[in-house]
């Protein structure tokens, strides 16, 4: 389960919300770069590190915008996110790995805003 461990730097991850562009990768590509990660410091001088973890900051600004939105538009918002969404690398991979092979076709995005839904509903 540390296999991801290595690219998020093997602590908790701040992951800072600012605005990337959008990626649309699977979680099934996700957990497949993440496993070809090798497991040490080094690893997040890496782009493929850089590159899964810009992922990760793009879904949860994807994310942020669309319930920021929707208040701005007076409609009730389905997901309430603190400001700063603390993760660690253990986390993410078992929440992925959570999801079944048949629907790991879904976007990395619509994992976390499922996954965010559930966390930390309005």
């Amino acid at each position: 389960m540390q296999r991801i461990g290595s690219y998020l730097g093997l602590a908790a991850v701040i992951v800072s919300l600012s605005g990337t562009p959008a990626m649309a990768q699977t979680v099934r590509q996700f957990l497949a770069s993440a496993e070809r990660i090798p497991r040490n410091a080094s690893a997040l001088l890496l782009p493929s590190t850089r590159r899964l973890m810009n992922e990760l900051k793009t879904a949860f600004s994807t994310v942020r915008s669309e319930q920021e939105a929707l208040q701005a538009r007076g409609q009730p918002r389905t997901i309430c996110m603190p400001q700063k969404v603390s993760l660690n690398a253990l986390e993410i991979e078992s929440r992925f790995r959570a999801i079944p092979e048949a629907r790991r076709n879904i976007t990395v995005t619509q994992a976390v805003r499922e996954w965010m839904a559930e966390k930390h509903p309005c």
